[in-house]
């Protein structure tokens, strides 16, 4: 009687193996075999990491395996199983690969294709498109869309992280619990006993070192020790947390009224204002975004403030960008006045605090949580809902979407939610960032996630004009790579544009981001469809981009700029000045967060610093859902790739007091996790 061998791997994370009875059937194009027990005598089964052969002796040849079939039954109490994947090796000894790299729960079951990549063209046969259709049935009842907030990005329908499908959650809740890492960061950075001094305000700047952790050689340290001058100010919009609102200033806006004669001592070419407006060398940051939000009044003892800052900025004789003139609120007028670097020290660094305050809850809200956690999930339940495993591009983004459904599910459980953990140390909490969300969605666009089209966009392009800009170099290599990748990909798959056109599980799938993630907005840009493998290329390039580069971009340096309180004020307790003149450094040490709140935001750009453990990095695909060596071989060229651009940038790094790494490959992480 004909006999195969079946080799079965469990995961090694934890939980992963079970102790319940394991049945397998074969399904092929001359039969299906009987159900068989899978069970070595004195012999424990499928524990974690193991990797378990047995042999399976059928009564008549199956002919061509199509799909193989799990079940798992309870033996004693229920516990849920991780199946990396089963090998067959048949009769006439060939070797089929059926990758799996899911959770069976319960009395669950679960059918395998084989690991060849099929669009669903390729596939003839009534079994296997049926085993197709009812995939992406069940996956559709599991995936659900939900508006958690009118206006935002829909999101998954699990109001906790144990409502969501067991293959998405995180393999330990406790990872990413934020209450207990933000309490740990603290207790770790021994600030705990400042944690409950809320309304108590530090003595002087000095006073802020209580808190901060001195780490040798660190960017926060030399923060911490030049936050107060220019040059330093003007860095970060370019490679600091946020490096992505400056602009090139193209024509002097209405609403900003300065003159010449107010900033002629920071202009060093002997030009006009107007003439080095047109000479490309002003840039402005506008936070017209935060015009009229909400500030926090979840703690009626402590009054919060919000601004809406503009500020002009000058790439100077040394190239160098730093600010030249600060307005405080959109509106210009008496008690509105333009701070100048001319002006009294006090007033010029207040000024600019309030512009580091206003840049922190645009990073925050906008720029990290809006353009990388929400739009990736919108990505990861489309691709979810719509490709089933078996399709190409289901196995080259799933690893691009792990944990971000969790992550996020998470935060709108504890941390973004009313009364949750972003209530307590920022002045956008209570609402206003939920307000903020809502408005910049409506700027939300598919060429803005285009990241040489979003740098263009703000006419930042040139190295040659702005050779320090260092976000910039480093993403466009990192795009590069990845869009020559997904390249080689869907030229594997798709021989031409029709192909790409007539894939119908694709064009759902940018359907449903399109009409589900961006509520079919037209002005967003998105495309409803797909027609050529060129257009396909770039949109994978974005999902992959945003999830890996642009996350890692905004994420990974928050405690190195927003550990030094002083730099990235959360919160401040006073409105902005309408007057020159006044301000004094006590009256600025009252404006800036108290003890309390200080302690909240540390511990919270801490823990947002930190990778997970088992970290994978962009390139890593430990998981091998592509058996076909085309794609292996692209994997292989994609890693090379990535790592001359690791060389490049370790090389410009050396010896630079303040290094850019963020985009360094080996440092960014394939999926928005944390």
């Amino acid at each position: 009687m004909p006999s195969y061998t079946v080799t079965v791997a469990t995961g090694s994370q934890w939980f992963a193996g079970t102790d319940d009875y394991i049945y397998l059937s074969l399904i092929g194009s001359a039969g299906c075999s009987e159900k068989h027990l899978l069970d070595k005598a004195f012999y424990n089964d499928f524990e974690r990491g193991a990797v378990d052969s047995y042999d399976v002796t059928v009564d008549e040849e199956l002919g061509e395996i199509y799909l193989v079939k799990i079940e798992k039954r309870k033996y004693w109490l229920h516990d849920d199983w991780y199946l990396k994947y089963i090998t067959l090796k048949t009769p006439h000894g060939d070797y089929i690969e059926f990758p799996c790299y899911r959770w069976i729960t319960g009395e669950g079951e679960i059918v395998l294709r084989d690991g060849r990549a099929k669009l669903a063209r390729d596939d003839q046969i009534h079994i296997l498109k049926q085993h197709r259709r009812k995939e992406l049935e069940a996956r559709q009842k599991q995936y659900r869309w939900m508006e958690w907030n009118p206006g935002f990005p829909l999101s998954i329908d699990a109001k906790c992280h144990k409502d969501l499908p067991r293959d998405i959650q995180f393999d330990s809740e406790k990872g990413v619990d934020f209450v207990l890492n933000y309490s740990k960061a603290m207790e770790n950075l021994f600030i705990n006993r400042f944690m409950h001094m809320f309304q108590s305000s530090w003595h002087d700047f000095a006073d802020f070192e209580k808190i901060f952790v001195k780490i040798s050689n660190t960017i926060s340290e030399r923060v911490k020790n030049h936050w107060q001058e220019d040059l330093m100010f003007g860095y970060q919009f370019l490679n600091g947390c946020n490096p992505v609102l400056i602009k090139r200033c193209t024509a002097l806006p209405p609403k900003l009224p300065v003159t010449t004669e107010m900033v002629e001592c920071s202009l060093e070419r002997q030009l006009s204002l107007e003439q080095e407006v047109q000479e490309g060398n002003i840039f402005i940051v506008d936070y017209e975004l935060l015009d009229g939000i909400d500030a926090n009044k979840t703690d009626p003892c402590t009054h919060q403030f919000l601004a809406a800052p503009i500020c002009l900025l000058y790439k100077n004789l040394s190239n160098k960008i730093v600010p030249i003139a600060i307005q405080l609120n959109q509106t210009p007028g008496e008690s509105n006045p333009i701070f100048l670097p001319t002006d009294s020290k006090y007033d010029w660094l207040l000024a600019k605090i309030w512009v580091r305050s206003s840049d922190f809850h645009v990073h925050q809200t906008i720029t990290h949580l809006l353009r990388t956690h929400l739009v990736s999930e919108v990505f990861g339940i489309a691709m979810y809902r719509q490709l089933p495993a078996v399709h190409p591009l289901f196995k080259l983004l799933v690893a691009h979407v792990r944990f971000t459904i969790a992550i996020n599910t998470k935060a709108r459980e504890q941390l973004i939610c009313e009364y949750g953990l972003f209530d307590k140390a920022n002045a956008t909490g209570g609402g206003g960032h939920v307000q903020m969300v809502q408005r910049a969605v409506q700027d939300l666009t598919y060429s803005s996630l285009c990241f040489p089209e979003a740098i263009k966009a703000r006419g930042m392009d040139s190295t040659e004009d702005i050779p320090f800009y260092f976000y910039r170099d480093d993403g466009l290599l990192v795009w590069e790579a990845i869009q020559s990748f997904t390249t080689e990909v869907v030229s594997i798959y798709y021989e031409n544009d029709q192909v790409v056109e007539e894939d119908q599980e694709l064009q759902d799938f940018v359907k449903d981001v399109y009409v589900y993630g961006m509520r079919g907005k037209k002005a967003s840009g998105f495309p409803k469809s797909i027609k050529s493998r060129e257009k396909l290329s770039e949109y994978l390039t974005v999902v992959i981009f945003t999830a890996s580069a642009q996350h890692a971009a905004v994420n990974f340096g928050q405690y190195d700029w927003c550990s030094w309180i002083p730099n990235a004020p959360p919160t401040m307790r006073a409105p902005p000045p309408t007057a020159k003149g006044v301000v004094t450094i006590e009256q600025i040490v009252d404006t800036l967060p108290d003890r309390g709140r200080s302690c909240w935001h540390l511990g919270a750009v801490w823990a947002l610093s930190q990778f997970q453990e088992n970290e994978l990095f962009l390139g890593m695909y430990p998981e091998e859902h592509f058996i076909e060596k085309p794609v292996k071989e692209a994997m292989i060229r994609f890693r090379k790739n990535l790592e001359a651009i690791v060389s490049v940038i370790a090389e410009r790094n050396k010896n630079k007091k303040l290094p850019y790494y963020y985009l360094s490959p080996d440092r960014i992480p394939n999926s928005v996790a944390i």
